[in-house]
């Protein structure tokens, strides 16, 4: 996920550069799914319609997000989109299914829901995309304790950007 320096998340108040949005095209077009939290699904919807206004890269990570399988991990939600399957009970024993049959990375979004799956040792690694962005409020990246974590790698997605890897202790 994206993160300011403070520690937060919020989709409206830092954008990817050109650069890393085609990073993040390549990334879903990659990607075996993605679990979503009810949250981080509602945002993520608007790729759902073709917007006028939109650009080729646009286009592309639209694309390439419909085409993604999707499980939306939530309990309030009565239905989901196109390509997306609800999960409301035995969330722990779906997500260890998932991981357990399907070949690839699947990515989770969504600070609440890593928090509650990785108290629940399902989480594999964290890549926080780390923006020159201070925030002084909101969402936090960890929606709660943040667990033990080593540090594996370190990339600069452009003149702005580190992704940090990190992954359990």
């Amino acid at each position: 996920m994206n993160q300011s320096l403070d520690g937060y998340v919020d989709h409206t108040a830092f954008g990817p550069s050109p650069a890393l949005f085609r990073h993040f095209i390549e990334q879903t077009e990659a990607q075996t799914g993605c679990v979503y939290g009810r949250q981080m699904y509602e945002v993520m919807r608007y790729w759902d319609d073709d917007q006028p206004d939109w650009d080729a890269e646009e286009q592309a990570y639209a694309s390439a997000w419909r085409n993604l399988p999707k499980w939306v991990v939530s309990r309030s939600l009565a239905s989901v989109g196109p390509n997306a399957t609800l999960v409301a009970d035995e969330i722990e024993r779906v997500i260890a299914d998932l991981k357990a049959t399907r070949d690839g990375e699947i990515e989770v979004a969504g600070p609440s829901l890593a928090n509650s799956l990785s108290q629940l040792g399902l989480i594999d690694e964290f890549r926080i995309y780390l923006h020159p962005v201070v925030l002084g409020h909101g969402k936090p990246f960890f929606a709660g304790p943040r667990p033990p974590l080593r540090l594996i790698a370190s990339e600069q997605m452009d003149e702005d950007v580190l992704r940090l890897t990190y992954v359990p202790k």
